[in-house]
């Protein structure tokens, strides 16, 4: 806050001495001084007359003033008359002249502090009116906390210049009053043509409309080539259709109930029509060719944050190399949503970091004032839905929804600060909701007197009409002309679509970066991908990625990190990390982008990925893997504390870009449960839902290793119990080798699928936990691995297991040297491989078959497998711990003695 704000009767002393240091040295005192002191002097003489000596006196009042108009720039906000339909709440202290220590007999009064404003010397009144109509009316400013004067100053120029005051040319208006009459009579058609129906109406909020218009047209003006949308259900048909261009005879057929083209080759479930996605091409008023994408979003509200972010940053990366001011995301809110949804908070505290930033983001919150049936009194504690902007420091602009001009005249300066800033901005869009949450509900219930108020409430067109016909902009005969126009369109489309008996997707589900893919089909789930490497080019990488610099100074137990791989070649024994490390070196060198996020990934939770290095004696950094053939595609970012945010942005991140390895970690496997719904909603159900693939990989630790109940189980049960129709791939490795083929896998089909991989903790450094160069060179992922170490004639028992305690029964195999047992390994949990199994079972005619785990009974693949396989011929039953409710024992006694009679169990015959 500068020197010239709220300062007291006791400074007029200070401010002598400042005019004294100023007269001998203009440059002595602060910017704001040196501009406040050249209007008091210039001041001494107003309109050709000599004003009398300022007194003491007076030399405070204008301090006064001066405090009164940073008064307004901090507070107007909360006094601004943007609430369509009832009053706003009272704040203390208000705006009255005595609040500045002012009164109604000095305003006739001449003040040098008009210089501030740029108005020069000026009587009260005048100073006071021209920042009531700045920050008082249609438009609150919240900017003042932003604690970068450039940033506050460029947002006070732009305002005062104009009184926050739009003066569009009449063109400018009519496009706006076209694209409101859209929105408006879009609405109301469904309304009367689809009585009952669920449409989720953004009726007391169409202004929305022509502002994304505006925020489109004014975009491509600063040269953004694309927007990325994020938006729940409120209005998403509306802009569906007339911002995105989606046919509306596509709409009308989903409303008539008219399914989407049947596909043989895909599981294709659809969704609810307010949930889904759709791409655009548009051509801008200045001619330029504008790419629109809407995220398809459940009803998981502010989900679509992540998602929608982590699309826009895929593009900068693939589309636009690095620069963000080609691409913006929109991220469309509900007031109830962005208060207290947590996503909200997450996905805002990664738009600065490295890893995530996306170049600032265009925040639109469709404030109705309810949520569902919620008041927002009861909905938040904090005095505006948006306050969380200030977390990062963002500008808020609050703006009455039915005042359209004033809407697009503050998103117009919204697109011009995140050009020029690239950091987000929040445009408070407030209206209201007409009907009830879903047109079905009676908003009376909870809402009584509001509804009241909006019941009589004009909607936003006819106050907009209303106010060009009294400008002279336009004749009723017009807007008259103009919704029926449009309507006639409307009944045409509607007309259209009842004639269809299937709806054509007019979005080809392999285009664009997805080109050259296709859906999966069953067949190829088994089928071998050739992943292999030549041993020269292993050997090769190898080398040269585990070759550290010599000019550069390492912390010691780094360089034996790397000095110990080296050492693998000789030996030929290459454990986890190396395995992991080399499918990246692989890919990179293929021409792949290979991503990594998640927490403390650069070193690895357990300490042995080590992908960046820092130098002993400073904060400088060195990644290997950077300095390959490709390096320059290789990423890897430590991520903020969120499970949630994260893994939506990386899913959205995958979603644009199949030809990145993308992978998220998180750092204890069970820590994934804080991003349950991007599982449930996206990872898993997405290409049923919305035809739409993702190759993303989840790497999930996990191993009972006496660790306690949080990092021990990554919940495997979880998705397998997502698990159908092929979805996703769930596997658990227990070799550096098949663990590198699995990932690379990822790259080398032509289709993609969701992976979910629960990876080792104490494997990383098992002594048996290693693969030879053949592994890697001369095979491919396994996805069940045989016992090699008995022969079928002599076994008695065949223990299918998956992960680590596949190692806990091989030692206990070998010390006891039993041959009748064998240990065969489920490394694909699934898509099951039931042909493999078959094969195992005649192979194994004459054993039994148990399926033996670490977990408990209830948890782990145990139950999806039991159920999955209860009518096949393995006759399966479990060793396993006893049911719990909790995932392991926090005690380490407890957990070996546990242990140890799941292994005893296995082989007691």
């Amino acid at each position: 806050m500068d020197k010239l704000t709220y300062l007291s009767n006791a400074d007029s002393g200070y401010i002598d001495s400042l005019y004294q240091a100023y007269k001998e040295d203009p440059n002595s005192v602060d910017a704001s001084w040196q501009k406040f002191f050249e209007g008091f002097d210039f001041g001494q003489t107003y309109g050709g007359e000599t004003i009398a000596e300022q007194t003491p006196d007076h030399t405070i009042k204008e301090i006064k003033v001066l405090n009164m108009i940073h008064g307004y720039r901090d507070r107007g906000h909360l006094f601004t008359e943007t609430n369509p339909v009832r009053e706003r709440r009272k704040y203390f202290p208000g705006k009255e002249l005595e609040t500045f220590g002012l009164s109604e007999a000095d305003m006739e009064t001449v003040f040098n502090a008009g210089v501030e404003i740029g108005l020069g010397p000026a009587k009260l009144k005048d100073i006071r009116q021209f920042i009531e109509d700045t920050y008082c009316r249609s438009i609150g400013a919240e900017f003042r906390y932003i604690r970068h004067p450039e940033k506050i100053k460029f947002l006070q120029d732009r305002m005062e210049a104009d009184r926050n005051t739009p003066n569009f040319p009449i063109e400018s208006k009519k496009r706006i009053l076209k694209k409101l009459n859209e929105a408006v009579i879009f609405e109301s058609f469904l309304g009367t043509k689809f009585l009952g129906q669920k449409r989720f109406s953004l009726e007391g909020a169409e202004s929305l409309i022509p502002a994304l218009d505006s925020v489109i047209q004014k975009g491509s003006s600063l040269g953004i080539e694309e927007f990325v949308v994020g938006m729940a259900h409120r209005g998403r048909l509306n802009v569906l259709s007339n911002i995105m261009g989606k046919p509306y005879k596509t709409i009308f057929s989903e409303f008539e109930g008219k399914m989407y083209e049947a596909d043989p080759e895909t599981q294709f479930g659809g969704d609810v029509k307010y949930h889904l996605g759709f791409s655009s091409d548009i051509t801008s008023q200045d001619g330029k060719n504008i790419h629109l994408s809407l995220a398809p979003n459940p009803s998981h509200l502010e989900t679509v944050d992540g998602v929608a972010e982590g699309m826009v940053r895929s593009k900068i990366d693939m589309k636009y190399g690095g620069d963000s001011s080609k691409i913006a995301p929109i991220l469309i809110h509900g007031d109830a949503a962005v208060a207290a949804q947590g996503i909200v908070y997450e996905t805002i505290q990664m738009s600065k970091l490295d890893g995530y930033k996306t170049g600032g983001t265009i925040h639109i919150v469709i404030n109705n004032q309810v949520g569902f049936t919620t008041n927002y009194k009861d909905g938040r504690s904090s005095t505006y839905c948006t306050d969380i902007a200030k977390v990062t420091l963002s500008p808020v602009f609050h703006v009455n929804g039915d005042d359209v001009e004033a809407l697009v005249y503050a998103i117009n300066l919204a697109v011009e600060y995140r050009q020029k800033y690239k950091t987000d901005v929040f445009i408070d869009l407030l209206g209201y909701r007409r009907f009830g949450h879903n047109e079905a509900d009676e908003p009376k219930f909870t809402q009584p007197s509001l509804y009241k108020l909006i019941e009589k409430h004009p909607n936003t067109l006819a106050i907009y009409v209303d106010k060009l016909i009294k400008q002279g902009s336009i004749d009723a005969e017009y807007a008259k002309t103009l919704e029926k126009d449009f309507r006639a369109i409307l009944q045409d489309r509607l007309d259209a679509a009842k004639a269809v008996e299937e709806i054509s997707d007019e979005r080809p589900m392999f285009a664009g970066a997805w080109k050259g893919l296709r859906p999966a089909r069953q067949s190829d789930i088994g089928k071998p991908v050739i992943t292999k490497v030549t041993e020269t080019l292993f050997l090769e990488l190898a080398k040269e990625m585990n070759t550290l610099p010599k000019d550069k100074k390492f912390f010691r137990k780094i360089t034996k990190v790397y000095e110990d791989r080296l050492k693998m070649i000789g030996t030929d024994k290459y454990d986890w990390a190396m395995g992991e490390l080399m499918a990246y070196a692989t890919l990179l060198n293929e021409d792949y982008r290979v991503r990594i996020s998640g927490q403390d990934v650069q070193r690895g939770t357990f300490s042995h990925r080590h992908a960046v290095v820092t130098l002993e004696d400073s904060d400088e950094t060195y990644t290997p893997l950077g300095k390959l053939k490709g390096g320059d595609k290789f990423n890897i970012y430590n991520s903020l504390l969120s499970e949630y945010a994260v893994l939506a942005f990386e899913y959205g991140y995958a979603s644009v870009n199949p030809n990145a390895l993308t992978i998220w970690e998180a750092q204890f496997g069970d820590f994934a449960n804080g991003a349950q719904i991007v599982f449930d909603q996206y990872i898993s159900s997405g290409e049923t839902k919305w035809k739409r693939s993702n190759g993303l990989v989840m790497l999930l630790p996990h191993g009972m290793e006496g660790q306690g109940p949080e990092h021990s189980s990554c919940r495997i049960e979880r998705y397998l119990e997502l698990s159908a129709n092929d979805n996703i791939i769930v596997a658990n490795c227990t070799t550096p080798a098949n663990y590198f083929h699995l990932l690379r896998r990822q790259l080398h089909r032509d289709f993609r699928k969701p992976l979910v991989v629960a990876t080792p903790k104490s494997l990383l450094r098992h002594p048996k936990a290693v693969s030879s160069i053949a592994d890697f060179t001369q095979k491919a992922f396994q996805e069940i691995i045989d016992d090699e170490n008995v022969t079928a004639r002599s076994v008695k028992r065949v223990v299918l297991c998956s992960g680590k305690i596949y190692y806990d029964l091989l030692e206990k195999q070998e010390a006891d040297n039993r041959k009748d047992i064998a240990l065969v390994r489920v490394e694909q949990l699934f898509p099951i491989a039931y042909d493999q199994l078959e094969a195992l079972r005649k192979k194994y005619a004459k054993a039994e078959f148990v399926w033996a785990q670490e977990e408990n009974e209830n948890m782990g693949a145990w139950p999806f497998y039991c159920r999955k396989l209860r009518d096949s011929s393995l006759n399966l039953r479990v060793i396993a711990r006893p049911e719990s409710g909790s995932p392991a024992t926090g005690y380490m006694k407890r957990h070996l003695a546990q242990q140890t009679e799941i292994i005893n169990k296995v082989f007691l015959l």
